[in-house]
């Protein structure tokens, strides 16, 4: 593959794109709502209607409503279609001659699109995940041919840092930092890994990404293996995670093919080979330790650090680990510059974050913003608030591991620093909203069994804290607990944090601590009085007996 070959590709696909394209979202969510029985259908009815010629039916990977799919989308003129059924295909088709339909439209201006910045979800909704021609022709794998033939690891590393990106995952730690202790690293032999093992409740933005883009993904670890010295990599996905593991093996098969991956990538001294290994779904193996046991055949468990994985990670070799977002946001910066992306977000959170935002809210699905945007415009100006006139009483973010965040501080801007303030935490991007009918109790005691259910049972603070601190907030809202049980909660949650060996128990506290924090009046509603003790009968007077 030589650059002269990615020119021609992109252009044979323009030049073979028909006036009137019908794009429908095969998605997950949509796929689970008829979503390929609507592509068929819309298919049938544009070859009945004779419009071959005119009209490509094309699926895509997410259209972020998540909450009106299936979602179909007609261009020109430029329409949104929602909950669209197999049997309206005929009347949507017989709209590009003119004709009517009775399906309801979405509002493309709605804040919910209209406040979104596109860079991790660029191409989602737009291109047919299953095509490397599709990604090419949206300038796919031009940032990397650009780096192996104009820039030294060095440079690319320093471009990285520059950008300001931070670690998706969850911690938010520079990007860059933990690239350039990988490449200082003297090993012969370096991994790097793409962490998708999301497994946080409400949580779907790295399944997303890899269903509508796997390309963006592959081309940003090749982008990383070059930078760092790696040649091989591996994808690390939850089975539960069935169509987006099928849309990357499609992506990895393509780009062997096009010597994309492989042997002298883009015809140059570099090499770099490309695995995917399936998770069971233990939470525990997004930690990166238990992670990297797990590829290595092992119970997933974590170690202790140092030594980190920089410098002793995957069979004792020096690793580099990011999450999906992070390495989606490669190839963007990488062809429009550092500093492009600096000047997107705040002063130490740059660029945009993609959150699947759920709950009590109008609009769910995925969003993508930019760092500083407060959650009052995320919940209630794109989100559309709660549904039905109702309040809202509180926002979750960061899953298991981040806190609630009550109504009177959604002027907060969503940033690492400004929600760690709060008790609470980026997380990868998980964010739901809760309304006046839920028990904060209730919200802690749900995350709580979560992370005892998940706990891989190494230490013992994160095995036996977790479930007690399960099972005192169970007595809390069986009202059998005490202010003595209270106190006992709050003491084992200063200890589980504390002294948990990995991210799982340090942060397990987090929901019971912020609910504490904001909500504790619902707390102390909940206790019952102290059981009655007899008074200590006073001492005998002297010479009384």
């Amino acid at each position: 593959m030589v650059l002269a070959e990615l020119i021609a590709i992109k252009e044979r696909e323009l030049a073979a794109r028909k006036p009137v394209v019908i794009t429908c979202c095969l998605a997950a969510g949509c796929l689970s709502s008829a979503g390929q029985a609507v592509k068929e259908a819309l298919d049938q009815a544009v070859k009945t209607a004779s419009l071959d010629a005119e009209v490509e039916v094309r699926g895509v990977g997410c259209m972020r409503l998540c909450c009106e799919g299936p979602l179909v989308f007609i261009d020109p003129p430029g329409t949104l279609y929602q909950q669209v059924k197999p049997e309206d295909a005929a009347s949507l088709v017989g709209t590009v001659r003119g004709g009517t339909t009775h399906v309801a439209r979405g509002e493309p201006n709605h804040p919910f699109f209209a406040r979104q910045m596109s860079i991790v979800l660029e191409n989602s909704g737009f291109m047919d995940p299953e095509r490397i021609e599709a990604y090419i022709a949206r300038d796919g794998y031009l940032a990397v041919r650009n780096v192996l033939r104009e820039m030294t690891p060095a440079e690319v590393v320093s471009e990285i840092t520059r950008s300001g990106l931070r670690g998706r995952g969850g911690a938010g730690y520079p990007t860059g930092l933990k690239w350039s202790t990988v490449a200082k690293t003297s090993s012969a032999k370096k991994y790097v890994i793409c962490n998708a093992d999301e497994g946080d409740p409400g949580a779907f933005m790295d399944r997303s990404v890899l269903e509508s883009d796997p390309h963006r993904v592959l081309e940003g670890m090749i982008i990383a293996a070059y930078a760092v010295g790696a040649d091989q990599g591996y994808i690390y996905v939850r089975a539960e995670y069935p169509l987006a593991i099928s849309r990357l093996q499609t992506a990895i098969r393509q780009a062997k093919q096009l010597g994309l991956l492989g042997s002298g990538v883009f015809e140059s001294p570099f090499n770099f080979n490309l695995d995917i290994r399936i998770g069971a779904g233990a939470f525990v193996c997004g930690e990166e330790t238990a992670l990297m046991a797990s590829v290595e055949g092992r119970r997933g468990q974590p170690r202790p650090r140092p030594p980190f994985p920089a410098e002793s990670g995957l069979f004792g070799q020096p690793t580099l680990i990011n999450n999906v977002e992070t390495f989606a946001c490669v190839p963007p910066i990488l062809r429009r510059g550092a500093e492009w992306f600096a000047a997107i977000g705040t002063e130490r959170s740059k660029g945009t974050k993609v959150f699947a935002l759920a709950g009590k809210v109008k609009h769910t699905g995925l969003i993508e913003v930019p760092m500083g945007m407060t959650l009052r415009e995320i919940v209630q100006d794109m989100g559309g608030g709660v549904p039905d006139g109702g309040q809202i009483k509180a926002v979750q973010t960061g899953g298991p591991s981040g806190g609630c965040i009550p109504a009177a501080h959604l002027d907060t801007p969503v940033d690492y620093e400004s929600l760690g303030r709060l008790g609470s935490i980026m997380g990868s991007g998980g964010m739901i909203v809760m309304d006046q009918q839920d028990n904060m109790v209730d919200v802690a005691r749900f995350f709580m069994e979560f992370c005892k259910d998940e706990s891989c049972g190494k230490c013992v603070p994160c095995r036996a804290g977790t479930v007690q601190m399960h099972a005192l907030l169970c007595r809390l809202l069986a009202r059998q607990a005490t202010a003595r049980d209270l106190a006992k909660l709050e003491e084992l949650c200063d200890l589980v944090r504390n002294t948990s060996l990995c991210g799982l128990g340090i942060t397990a506290p987090n929901p019971v601590l912020s609910t504490l924090r904001f909500f504790r009046q619902e707390y102390l509603d909940l206790l019952a009085p102290e059981p009655w003790k007899p008074a200590t009968p006073p001492a005998p007077l002297p010479g009384l007996g």
